[in-house]
C-alpha cells in the first residue's frame, strides 16, 4: 500500500503523494528563541527526524527547512531585560540549540532561515496581499483580512465566529474583523525595526513562516510540521495568508502535527512562559540521548505524553536490552566463523522466520502513519529471539550443533536489527568513550597484577593490541583480567573473583559465569 500520513486538513489518513515525484519538500516550525529548547520541543524535532529519515530510507530525496524565530515580542522583552540585543540572545540560544539536536542525533536540516534574514521576502508577500486586497494599513501597521479568504478555519475546523468566541482578542477598533491578525507592526520606541513601505517597523510572528517556506521550497510543500499547540492560530493564519498571495492551493500538501508532552496529568503541555519545564540540557544530565528518543517513540506521534522519569529510566533499559543484542553477536563473530552454507537447527531456522517478519512488521508499522510504538515492539521480539540463540551457542546447548549455520543468522539479524535502529534515529554507539573505557581496563588490569602476580603470570594482553580495533582490545584486555579470575575461582579464593566481579561492574562490565565459560558484556555507565 505504501506510506500512509495522517493530514490534519482533510481529518483522516491518505497516501504519501508529492508535488514531484521522488522529492519531499518539508517546513517545520523551530524554537523562538527567548529561552532554552524543552523536551517537549525535543519530542516534536525527534518526531520530524525520524519522519525524515523513513522518507530517505524509502528512497525520497528530502529538503528539510526549519525556521529560527529571531524577532518576537518575547525575544525583545528577555533581551531588554537582559540588557543584550536580540541579535546575541539568539546566537546564544542557536548555539545551544545545535548541541542539544546534535546530542540528541536529529539530522539538521538543509537550511535553518531566520525571521530577521527573510524581512525582504515578508514585505513582498505582504505587499501582495495589499495588492490583492487581502490586507490592509492602519497607521503604519498591516493586518490580514480574514473574511476575504472564504476557507479560513479548514485547518483547525472552526468557523471565524467559534474561533472569536473561544479566544481572548484585545479589542481593536481599527481592525474591520477582530481576528484579523497583523503582518507588520509599526515600530515602538527601544524595540528593533527595519524599513518598509508602511513606515519602519518589524513583521508579526505568522507571515515569517510563509516568507521563509515559500523562499526556500517554492508556492507548495509536501508537509509542514509543527505540534498540534500551533494548529490555530499559527498554521491556520500561514494558510490564509500564503494560498491567498500564491492563488495555489493547498499551501501544504500535508499538515503533520505532533502530540505535546505534558508535564503531568493535569496540565495540557509543557511551555516556558509557564515555567513548567525541564529543558534538554537538564534530560540530557540524566538520561541518554537514545533513551530520550525511545521514550518519545514509544508513543504514537499524534498522542499526548506524559514527561515521566521512570518511563525514561524504563527505556534507558529496554534500549540497553536491544544494544545487547546487537553487541552480544558482534562478540561472539570473535570466536564463531559464519557459515551460511551450514545446516541450521531449529532455534536458528526460528530465527530465520523471524528476521523477514519483523521486517515486514516493521515496514507496516511504518508506513501506517509512522507508527513507531509498533515498529518497535518488533524490533525487541527479535532481539530476543536474537539473544535466545546467542546464550544457546555460548552455553554449547545440543540445540545448536552447528555454530557456523547460527552465526551467519546471527549476522543477518544483527545486521537487519541495526538498519531500523538507524532507521529510527538511534546511535549504535555505548554513552561512554571506548577509548575511556580501555584505558580505565588498562589501569584496573596494572593495578589488579600488582596486588596479585601469581593471578596473572603470563595472563596478558597479547602484544601490539593497541593496532587491532576497539572491540578487539576490549576484549584482549577483558580477556586477560577473566582468566586471572578463573584462577582466583579456581583457587576458591571467592573474594578476589567477587572483587574483580564488582571493578568490572563499576567499569559498565557484566560478567555472568556460566558452564562453558565466562560471557561479558557492556551496559551504559551512569544509568541504573
Amino acid at each position: 500500500m505504501g506510506l500512509v500520513l495522517y493530514n490534519t486538513l482533510t481529518k483522516r489518513k491518505e497516501p504519501f503523494v508529492t508535488l514531484e515525484p521522488g522529492r519531499v519538500r518539508m517546513y517545520v516550525c523551530g524554537p523562538n528563541l527567548y529561552g532554552p529548547c524543552h523536551v517537549g520541543h525535543a519530542l516534536s524535532y525527534v518526531v520530524f527526524d525520524v519522519l525524515r529519515r523513513y522518507l530517505e530510507y524509502r528512497g525520497y530525496e528530502v529538503i528539510h527547512v526549519q525556521n529560527f524565530t529571531d524577532v518576537e515580542d518575547r525575544i525583545i522583552e528577555v533581551a531588554n531585560a537582559e540588557n543584550t540585543t536580540i541579535q546575541e540572545l539568539a546566537k546564544r540560544y542557536i548555539e545551544r540549540f545545535f548541541r542539544e539536536m546534535d546530542a540528541l542525533n536529529v539530522k539538521r536540516a538543509h537550511h535553518y532561515p531566520r525571521a530577521t534574514e527573510a524581512i525582504p521576502k515578508m514585505i513582498e508577500l505582504i505587499s501582495g496581499l495589499i495588492e490583492k486586497g487581502h490586507a490592509y494599513v492602519v497607521n503604519g501597521d498591516v493586518y490580514f483580512r480574514v473574511t476575504s479568504f472564504r476557507s479560513y478555519g479548514k485547518l483547525s475546523g472552526r468557523s471565524l465566529e467559534e474561533m472569536q468566541a473561544g479566544t481572548r482578542i484585545e479589542i481593536d477598533p481599527r481592525k474591520e474583523h477582530p481576528m484579523d491578525f497583523a503582518l507588520w507592526k509599526s515600530a515602538k520606541p527601544g524595540e528593533p525595526s527595519w524599513e518598509s513601505p508602511w513606515g519602519p517597523g518589524r513583521p508579526g510572528w505568522h507571515i515569517e513562516c510563509s516568507a521563509m517556506s515559500i523562499q526556500f521550497l517554492g508556492e507548495q510543500l509536501d508537509i509542514h510540521g509543527g505540534g498540534q499547540d500551533v494548529i490555530f492560530p499559527h498554521h491556520e493564519n500561514e494558510i490564509a495568508q500564503s494560498e491567498s498571495f500564491t492563488g495555489k492551493a493547498p499551501f501544504a500538501r500535508f499538515w503533520v502535527h505532533n502530540g505535546l508532552l505534558k508535564p503531568r496529568e493535569d496540565q495540557e503541555k509543557m511551555t516556558r512562559h509557564l515555567g513548567n519545564i525541564v529543558t534538554i540540557e537538564q534530560a540530557l544530565e540524566r538520561f541518554s540521548p537514545n533513551a530520550l528518543r525511545l521514550f518519545f517513540l514509544s508513543s504514537h506521534y499524534r498522542s499526548p505524553l506524559t514527561w515521566s522519569e521512570e518511563g525514561v529510566w524504563a527505556s534507558e533499559r529496554g534500549f540497553e536490552r536491544l544494544l545487547g543484542a546487537v553487541e552480544n553477536v558482534e562478540i561472539l563473530q570473535r570466536r564463531f566463523v559464519p557459515d551460511p552454507s551450514a545446516p541450521m537447527d531449529e532455534p536458528v531456522q526460528e530465527l530465520e522466520a523471524q528476521i523477514g517478519q519483523v521486517r515486514e512488521r516493521f515496514l507496516e508499522a511504518m508506513d501506517d502513519d509512522l507508527n513507531t510504538p509498533l515498529a518497535i515492539a518488533a524490533l525487541f521480539d527479535l532481539a530476543t529471539e536474537m539473544n535466545r540463540v546467542s546464550d544457546a551457542l555460548v552455553k554449547g546447548s545440543p540445540q545448536v550443533r552447528n555454530p557456523g549455520g547460527a552465526m551467519a543468522v546471527l549476522v543477518k539479524a544483527k545486521e537487519t536489527l541495526k538498519e531500523f535502529l538507524e532507521v529510527l534515529g538511534f546511535r549504535l554507539e555505548r554513552p561512554v568513550e571506548m577509548e575511556e573505557l580501555l584505558s580505565q581496563l588498562w589501569e584496573l588490569w596494572k593495578e589488579l597484577e600488582g596486588k596479585h602476580p601469581e593471578l596473572f603470570s603470563g595472563t596478558g594482553p597479547a602484544k601490539g593490541m593497541e593496532e587491532e580495533g576497539d572491540l578487539a582490545r576490549l576484549d584482549g584486555i577483558l580477556e586477560a583480567i577473566l582468566h586471572a579470575r578463573q584462577r582466583a575461582r579456581e583457587a576458591r579464593d571467592w573474594s578476589t573473583a567477587d572483587g574483580i566481579r564488582a571493578r568490572l561492574q563499576e567499569l559498565g562490565i557484566v560478567i555472568e559465569d556460566l558452564p562453558t565459560g565466562t560471557r561479558w558484556r557492556i551496559r551504559g555507565r551512569g544509568r541504573s
